[in-house]
């Protein structure tokens, strides 16, 4: 027997979380096809964060980006009965006085003084390498990606939308206005599969790269720290004396194994940052959907005007996910015009 939906979701990460609560609120019917290829979304640090502190500049839309998401991981706490955000300053360690320079005028610009604060930190942390100072973000945090990704599923497996095997593209038939999957008919199929894109014969030819990021999880009960302290990795506290710190970038391995390499990599550069003693108790890889003009791939394909594609969030997931996926909805149930700096025509 048939079961008709208006849609069909492909992958289950931020971006399909983000779509599918879309349709809830638009009381839309749905399936999402998730069977974990893809773990970027689990392992990603989760954090959010308006400003690029390589350069000291604002992240696109950043701003704009956090005054939606927010309220959307607020609104999915109370739904799902968990805590999913953890708001923290960051602190940016200073290599050099260039650096306290350039922050002191970056600070300054319209949209960073939101969030930088322009005094400089001299006062030594416990624990923290830190010769030159410290600068100071407000309006951060962290979103419990694995506890949402875990949590949502089964929030819609209780509800019956939920089918938990890979999606096999052969199996879909294209018509007019629709299409069909084995027993289900869909009016359209967003396909939110990251770096799991390549492998779709009808977005594939879009330029998603895709950059491994490793982390690794350590316990350092001398370090003391309740904010996300920033040098060439990031060390963000977790609780009970534990901080994961992150992250590689790697552009040819296009596993989600775990490597010595990058294990190597993230610890000589975390003992540049602290002095104390520490023990890894955790290593995670995933790849990171990135493009390389750092926007996301948005919009519906170039004949088939039922499938749609949400993906390529990259390193900043967290923050852009609820405003792609709101963009999306619009434009293709409200005739609303699809941001240009993320509609895939910009590949056409």
């Amino acid at each position: 027997m048939n079961k008709e939906v208006d849609y069909i979701i492909v992958g289950l990460g931020l971006s399909g979380i983000a779509f599918a609560e879309q349709l809830v609120e638009n009381n839309k019917s749905f399936v999402v096809f998730e069977n974990a290829s893809q773990v970027s979304s689990v392992v990603a640090g989760g954090v959010y964060n308006p400003v690029i502190l390589k350069r000291f500049t604002p992240v696109w839309n950043g701003h704009e980006q956090l005054q939606k998401a927010l309220p959307f991981y607020h609104r999915l706490e109370e739904k799902l009965n968990l805590t999913l955000d953890y708001s923290f300053t960051t602190k940016k360690v200073f290599t050099s006085i260039g650096d306290e320079n350039n922050w002191f005028i970056s600070s300054d610009k319209p949209m960073l003084t939101h969030y930088m604060n322009p005094r400089v930190q001299k006062e030594r942390i416990e624990g923290v390498i830190g010769d030159f100072g410290f600068g100071e973000l407000t309006g951060t945090g962290r979103i419990d990606t694995p506890l949402l990704v875990t949590a949502y599923k089964e929030y819609i497996k209780s509800h019956g939308n939920l089918v938990e095997t890979a999606f096999d593209y052969e199996k879909l038939a294209l018509d007019n206005d629709s299409v069909q999957y084995d027993n289900i008919r869909a009016k359209r199929v967003v396909f939110s599969e990251g770096f799991g894109l390549k492998k779709n014969p009808f977005f594939n030819y879009l330029p998603l790269n895709g950059t491994k990021g490793e982390t690794i999880t350590i316990h350092a009960p001398e370090l003391q720290i309740n904010f996300l302290l920033k040098g060439s990795v990031f060390v963000m506290p977790l609780g009970n004396d534990s901080y994961k710190v992150g992250a590689t970038f790697n552009w040819t391995d296009k596993t989600s194994i775990p490597t010595e390499e990058g294990k190597r990599e993230l610890e000589e550069k975390l003992q540049k940052l602290i002095s104390v003693p520490y023990t890894v108790i955790e290593q995670s890889a995933g790849i990171r959907p990135t493009v390389k003009d750092r926007r996301p791939l948005v919009g519906i394909h170039p004949e088939y005007s039922q499938l749609a594609v949400l993906n390529g969030l990259g390193t900043r997931g967290v923050m852009v996910a609820p405003t792609v996926a709101e963009n999306l909805f619009n434009y293709l149930e409200k005739g609303e015009k699809l941001d240009s700096e993320i509609d895939i025509k910009r590949f056409g």
